[in-house]
């Protein structure tokens, strides 16, 4: 979950690799380094912290040179200190690496038993140290890099350069994205194509196994086998447009105001308004056909999966299972071939959903992941992709890509509810036109802010936060947790409603507030019953519902935020937002980093 750059060219690196961090800084913000070849000698400029650091230290002791790589760290191996901080090396070589190098300690003690001399803690400076072992042997560099990486187990992606070598980048791709871009008499690397798009928008992706010889004038590609094979290079759909905050104080601000636009951009893909049908892009399986859907994914996604699994059973009729994809990977449960597995990430690159989606595809089930980036790893492995149309995501906390996710599972459960005759004509029209609505009042969800921020003060205060939901909107309360965790630091727990009195409503005393997400429909009469026994317990509920709802609840709720009216179906992703601004103005009232939360990564690419 590091972020990887690297330039050979014409110009000075370090801006330039200052710059691809800059665009990478989701990926690690523990520490962060440069390396550049000075006149055929390495030199590197270090920092601990944001890479604000690493700009300063780069203004006081300026780095020149054409080639280089840089880092931004999020720690595995070793505290998150400036000796940690990549690149690591020799005076030969220096590397920086994402990813975990799972035999390092071994590697290690056979390379100090041979005199290699090591200054850091992590498993990276192992790779260094082996790579300069066999350039002590006599072996020049792509040589000394290939015989380093036959002997590596685990998940990585790496970058090298060499002394005396100012034309020369060496990467490799184990289970953790790598990409190389084209330029004019200059090439770039990076771990994500994000950091390239300013530089160039021919991209050639590695495959697993694979390793690069890189040159100022293009790439020579091989397997693990050694074999030189063909990448080919593609125009990516990223664009080099800066990614900034506008006016607002934070990215994740921005993105939670983006959510309106966001929803219309992937509906507008997926919805047909004429016709008021679902028209998904061709598929290379038959939707009526799929006996069983198996949803894994991480985090937010798997919430998001979890809306999906009851949209799947309730629309389409369709058995459905959800797991989690760092259990359902070694739960490995046996699936019928001919199955469905649907995975859904932001990223693309999650390092255990990947796993899942290629356990699932091992066992036979078609293979379709719902993601935000079209030339991730997951898409390249999956037979079919739905994309959300959010855009560069930026906050570590997943806000607009959420309700993205949301909208296609709604449209995808359309469709296949349709194709298996599960629903007719008239009620998929009846709810796409539903769905069409919801960028609309998810407007009007962003005009309640005052309201969200007063009722934040009060959240502010708690140790502990309970939230409730029933349905469909039960992954919602679980989601509404998470967001208070990630970026508030205050313990919260999401639980269905009718769980509440097998035990979590043993904690609930004058100090806990409990957020209820109760929108009018068939289950409100059931979750505002258990939020009666909240309420005489001395809980403090704050009700998230519509007009009706909250004037049936007035009695029970300490405050509440009044939503817009809409179809039960589309309620999980206009409630969504709410739970989220709430965690956003908590964080802010706390002062914690909104979008850098201690000891969070954007894009978890190891296990």
């Amino acid at each position: 979950m590091c972020g990887i750059v690297g330039v050979i060219g014409v110009r000075p690196a370090a801006p330039l690799l200052l710059d691809g961090l800059r665009r990478l800084e989701y990926r690690g913000y523990d520490s962060a380094g440069i390396a550049t070849l000075v006149n055929g000698h390495i030199e590197r400029r270090r920092a601990e912290g944001k890479l604000g650091n690493l700009a300063t230290a780069l203004d006081r002791a300026p780095l020149p040179g054409v080639t280089g790589i840089g880092h931004t760290r999020w720690a595995t191996h070793g505290a998150p200190t400036e000796n940690n901080a990549h690149p690591h090396g020799t005076a030969r070589v220096s590397i920086v690496h994402n990813g975990i190098i799972e035999n390092h300690a071994e590697l290690r003690a056979e390379l100090e038993g041979a005199g290699q001399e090591f200054s850091t803690e992590t498993d990276t400076e192992t790779v260094a140290q082996l790579v300069d072992f066999h350039l002590r042997q006599g072996m020049g560099p792509v040589e000394a890099a290939g015989a380093a990486l036959r002997r590596l187990e685990g998940a990585y992606a790496l970058a090298m350069i060499f002394a005396g070598h100012p034309e020369l980048i060496v990467g490799a791709q184990n289970g953790a994205p790598f990409a190389v871009g084209f330029g004019d008499e200059e090439m770039f690397v990076g771990s994500d194509g994000l950091a390239l798009a300013p530089l160039t928008r021919r991209i050639a992706y590695l495959r697993d196994g694979d390793w690069t010889v890189v040159d100022r004038h293009g790439a020579r590609f091989f397997d693990a086998a050694g074999n030189e094979v063909e990448r080919e290079v593609k125009l990516t759909r990223l664009t080099g447009a800066a990614i900034g905050k506008g006016n607002f104080r934070h990215f994740m601000e921005k993105e939670l105001h983006e959510h309106p636009a966001v929803i219309g951009d992937t509906l507008r893909r997926m919805v047909n308004p004429s016709t008021r049908a679902v028209a998904l892009p061709e598929l290379p399986f038959d939707l009526a056909q799929v006996s069983r859907i198996t949803i894994s994914a991480c985090g937010s996604a798997f919430y998001a999966g979890m809306v999906g699994r009851w949209w799947f059973e309730a629309m389409a009729r369709i058995p459905a299972e959800g797991d989690v994809a760092s259990e359902l990977r070694y739960r490995t449960p046996p699936l019928a071939r001919g199955g469905l597995g649907l995975l859904v990430s932001q990223s693309g690159e999650t390092a255990d959903t990947l796993a899942a989606l290629r356990y699932m595809k091992g066992q036979g089930q078609h293979i379709l992941s719902v993601l935000n980036v079209a030339e991730s790893s997951m898409a390249r492995d999956s037979d079919a992709v739905l994309e959300t149309v959010a855009g560069p995501e930026i906050g570590v906390a997943s806000t607009k890509a959420f309700t993205a996710q949301l909208a296609v599972l709604a449209c995808l459960a359309l469709a296949t509810g349709r194709a298996r005759g599960a629903i007719s004509a008239e009620q998929e029209a009846a709810m796409t036109a539903a769905l069409l609505e919801v960028p609309g009042r998810a407007a009007e969800v962003l005009e309640r802010d005052e309201t969200i921020q007063r009722i934040a003060a009060m959240v502010a205060e708690a140790r502990d936060v309970l939230y409730l939901g029933r349905g469909n909107c039960f992954p919602i309360a679980m989601e509404g947790a998470l967001k208070l965790k990630e970026i508030s630091y205050i313990h919260a727990e999401g639980y269905a409603a009718g769980e509440m009195k097998h035990g979590p409503i043993a904690l609930i005393d004058a100090s806990v507030p409990v957020i209820a997400i109760v929108p009018s429909g068939p289950l409100f009469e059931k979750t505002a019953s258990n939020l009666q026994e909240a309420a005489a317990r001395g809980g403090r509920v704050i009700v998230l519902s519509d007009e009706a709802g909250a004037a049936r609840l007035r009695g029970i709720a300490a405050e509440t935020i009044v939503l817009p009216a809409v179809d039960p179906f589309v309620a999980p992703i206009l409630y969504a937002i709410p739970v989220q601004l709430l965690a956003y103005h908590v964080a802010v009232l706390k002062g914690t980093d909104v979008d850098q939360p201690r000891n969070l990564a954007k894009s978890v690419t190891v296990e």
